[in-house]
């Protein structure tokens, strides 16, 4: 990124010419006033990611962080740390600027994904009653409009939209029979919406009621908000969004688009620049097309213009407007070289764009291709399902200028369950697609994160889909693929090997020798010379689905450094095995390959890292050891995936239900998420009713026992 000084750098920028796409000018020019000091209201990768680029141009920074957040990174960044308390504060926009005023911060940036990152220009105004320099460093004006009469702006500045309903009249009936003009199926939106929450699909009439019901209750809990707008639903879409940016003077830019069409549960998990197989006269509309709805509704700022675009008829129609920095904003700092935080910092001190269009246009031409995945704590196999907890083991890729990492937890941090599982962001930048495609491949094979289950095999798999390297990409991509993206592959025996070579050094280490066995080579066991021990280890099923039948490995030491090691009827003798406790790495050399595992275990858990692939293993007590160890067994029982609360009970005792039918509604994260029956049966009792507090893997229902 060009390195921009302070305050020449400003001074240059208020003096530079007028950049393309400007609109009216005003009469009265604004006075550029550097910013001293700035609040960042928001947690994880963006607050250090905002708090990087005001420290490089000596602006001071105050973070907020709650209970749960404590101990986070994004805490820990600044001396000027504000703690609000209770973990839904990062919500409360009146008592953020209460506290930027108390601190003397002279600018707040909102970043992204919380409410107050959204909220309406009334809370600018309000700033600007606290002190001559408070600015709100991210806003526009678009927000006051409300969506119907946003729509009708864009109608008239030409800019194409979606058939749709914004109205005030929220009753369920009547949204239906609006839901009916447009036609099914429809997408039910959150006014207050982000990130995907507040949305679902209604296909047809008959499931519109209860569609609309889950989509304002997680709306409700969300957003402090639920209502709705109905749109029509386009079935083969792609999710296109420009990069826009306008400042004080008039000037407004598009700084090219992105492609965010691989998606789940309406929210993006890789996004791209330039968006694929998309003719250059209609990227050059969709630029022109959000610069007009930008200048229409006279924006300030960082914004983002999302467009649907038909694969069927080449069409495109706007969407919304974000008014705000986009999760994905790095993927446009890649493809065009600029901070683009600095420039919410020029633009809210009254400075002027740093870049004319041409410019940019210039830059995009030079710098090829970018991509983002977002790396979540998530399990992709039970329908992308949130997962939370200690970070036991965290290794990221190597960092180039090519290859950036914005995370926010380092290993030993938690992922709370009160927010959004978002690790990290993982960009890539080549230049061609294809070379930036196979960068993001090599790169998440690098990634290791041990603890919360992640989506980084998942996102693996993508990559090399032969669909998604063509480009010939979609938002329902993922469920099209299903059976590519999570076909289940045979765990190799030199895994099952290193694992049981890794317990046994690891049991080897906590042995306190004493002189006698240090001298004789009494390693572990009873009494003197190598013991065999054996390990009985199953693969844990991604899916939560089915049983798999447990392997038994043993593995004798036969010397210093040496193993025996046997997997069902296949024997590996001499094996040369190290592990080095500081890297959590076992090198071991078979007759055929030498392997390099990062091992750990979580108490009955191994996780293991081998030849850029994860595997996740059990420790399991032999059947005939359970009944003698007083172990329960919980075949019959539904258990809690992440810990939640329990929003509904769909059943009740006695009841007979079949697989796949809802048992209980639980959230997380925000999140709601129906546990479904994984077989037909009668439930024996419900454990955990509305209103509980739930640990993951506690019983929230259970069946009686099938004969």
């Amino acid at each position: 990124m060009r390195a921009l000084r302070r305050p020449n750098q400003l001074a240059r920028l208020l003096n530079a010419s007028t950049a393309s796409g400007a609109r009216r000018s005003s009469t009265a020019v604004p006075v550029a006033k550097p910013l001293t000091s700035v609040l960042i209201a928001n947690r994880g990768e963006i607050a250090l990611r905002v708090g990087r680029t005001a420290s490089e141009y000596g602006i001071r920074t105050t973070t907020l962080y709650t209970d749960p957040d404590a101990r986070s990174q994004h805490a820990l960044s600044s001396p000027f740390a504000i703690n609000l308390g209770d973990p839904a504060a990062y919500l409360d926009g009146d008592r953020i600027i209460e506290v930027a005023k108390r601190e003397g911060c002279e600018g707040i940036h909102p970043g992204y994904g919380f409410h107050i990152a959204e909220r309406e220009p009334n809370i600018r105004a309000e700033m600007h009653r606290g002190g001559p320099y408070l600015y709100w460093s991210a806003m526009g004006s678009y927000r006051s409009y409300g969506k119907q009469k946003s729509k009708d702006i864009m109608i008239a500045a030409g800019v194409p939209c979606i058939p749709g309903y914004h109205g005030s009249e929220q009753d369920p009936q009547y949204l239906k029979g609006e839901a009916a003009k447009i036609g099914f199926p429809v997408l039910l939106k959150a006014v207050k919406g982000g990130g995907g929450k507040g949305m679902r699909i209604a296909s047809t009439p008959e499931v519109f009621l209860d569609q609309l019901e889950s989509a304002k209750s997680e709306a409700r809990n969300s957003f402090g908000d639920d209502v709705m707008l109905v749109e029509k639903y386009i079935t083969t879409p792609r999710h296109i969004e420009v990069q826009v940016f306008a400042d004080k003077h008039g000037n407004c830019v598009a700084l090219g688009e992105r492609d965010c069409s691989i998606q789940r549960r309406h929210q993006k998990v890789l996004e791209e620049s330039p968006a694929p197989h998309l003719n250059e006269d209609v990227r050059q509309d969709l630029w022109e097309k959000a610069r007009a709805a930008a200048l229409a509704v006279n924006y300030e700022g960082a914004g983002t213009v999302e467009f649907i675009f038909d694969n069927d008829s080449g069409e495109f129609f706007f969407m919304e407007m974000n008014t705000r920095l986009q999760v994905e904003h790095p993927v446009t700092e890649m493809v065009t070289g600029e901070d683009l935080v600095h420039w919410q910092l020029i633009v809210a001190e009254g400075g002027k764009l740093p870049l004319t269009q041409a410019e940019i246009e210039q830059r995009i031409s030079e710098r090829g291709a970018a991509i983002e995945a977002r790396i979540y704590a998530e399990n992709p196999d039970m329908n992308f399902i949130p997962d939370s907890g200690l970070l036991l083991h965290l290794k990221t890729p190597k960092v180039t200028p090519t290859v950036r990492v914005d995370a926010g937890f380092v290993a030993g941090d938690e992922v709370s369950s009160h927010y959004d599982p978002m690790i990290a962001k993982l960009i890539v930048q080549g230049p061609t697609r294809e070379a930036a495609l196979q960068k993001l491949h090599s790169a998440l094979e690098e990634y290791e994160i041990a603890g919360p289950i992640t989506n980084i095999e998942f996102l693996k798999k993508v990559c090399v889909s032969p669909d998604f390297i063509a480009g010939n990409v979609e938002t329902g991509y993922i469920e099209k693929h299903r059976e590519e993206l999570f076909e289940r592959e045979t765990i190799k025996l030199e895994v099952l090997g290193q694992a049981a070579i890794g317990l046994l050094l690891q049991e080897t280490e906590k042995v306190e020798h004493d002189a006698f066995a240090r001298a004789s080579g009494s390693v572990v066991g009873f009494g003197t010379g190598y013991q065999q021990r054996e390990f009985h280890l199953v693969e844990i099923p991604a899916d939560g689905k089915g049983e798999s039948t447990a392997t038994t490995v043993r593995v004798r030491q036969t010397s210093p450094g040496k193993f025996n090691v046997e997997v069902n009827d296949t024997e590996y003798l001499n094996v040369d095995s190290v592990l080095d406790s500081a890297s959590k790495t076992i090198t071991s050399f078979y007759p055929h390959t030498r392997l390099a595992t990062t091992f750990i275990r979580d108490e009955e858990r191994v996780i293991l890292f081998q030849q850029g692939k994860q595997y996740r293993l059990q420790l399991v007590v032999p059947k005939w050891a359970e009944k003698a160890l007083g172990i329960k067994d919980v075949t019959n029982s539904v258990l809690a995936p992440m810990p939640c609360k329990v929003l509904r009970v769909e059943v009740q005792e006695g009841d007979t239900v079949v697989k796949d039918q809802p048992l209980v509604v639980i959230e997380s994260m925000k999140m709601e998420t129906v546990i479904r029956s994984p077989h037909d049966g009668v439930i024996a009792k419900v454990v955990h009713g509305k209103g509980d507090l739930c640990k993951a893997g506690t019983a929230l229902v259970e069946f009686e026992e099938q004969s």
